[in-house]
C-alpha cells in the first residue's frame, strides 16, 4: 500500500481533527484571556497569547495549502514556526511570575 493513498476518508478525518483542535484551542485561549482580564497578571496574558499562537499554528498549514495555494511544505514550515513561537511564549509565561 502506498503511503500517498488514503483518499476522502483521511481528508475528512483530518478536517474533523483540525476543526476540533481549533475549537478546543480557542476555548483554552479564551479561558486564559478571561483569567488575564480578571487578574491583570501579565503571565496569564502571555499564556493566552501563547495558546492562541499554538492553536493558529495547528490549523494554518492546511488552510494555506487548501485556500491560498501555498505549497504544503511552506505551510507546514509556517505552522511549525507559529507552534514553536507559541510554545516559547507559554514557557516564558510559566517561567516568569
Amino acid at each position: 500500500m502506498s503511503p500517498h493513498t488514503g483518499g476522502v476518508e483521511v481528508t475528512m478525518a483530518l478536517a474533523v481533527v483540525k476543526t476540533l483542535m481549533l475549537v478546543v484551542g480557542s476555548v483554552i485561549t479564551y479561558f486564559a484571556f478571561k483569567a488575564y482580564r480578571r487578574t491583570r497578571q501579565r503571565a496569564l496574558g502571555m499564556l493566552a497569547v501563547g495558546f492562541g499562537l499554538v492553536t493558529l499554528g495547528f490549523v494554518l498549514a492546511g488552510m494555506l495549502y487548501e485556500i491560498l495555494g501555498v505549497s504544503l511544505e511552506m505551510g507546514i514550515l509556517l505552522e511549525s514556526l507559529l507552534v514553536l513561537t507559541g510554545f516559547i511564549v507559554i514557557a516564558y509565561s510559566l517561567y516568569t511570575q
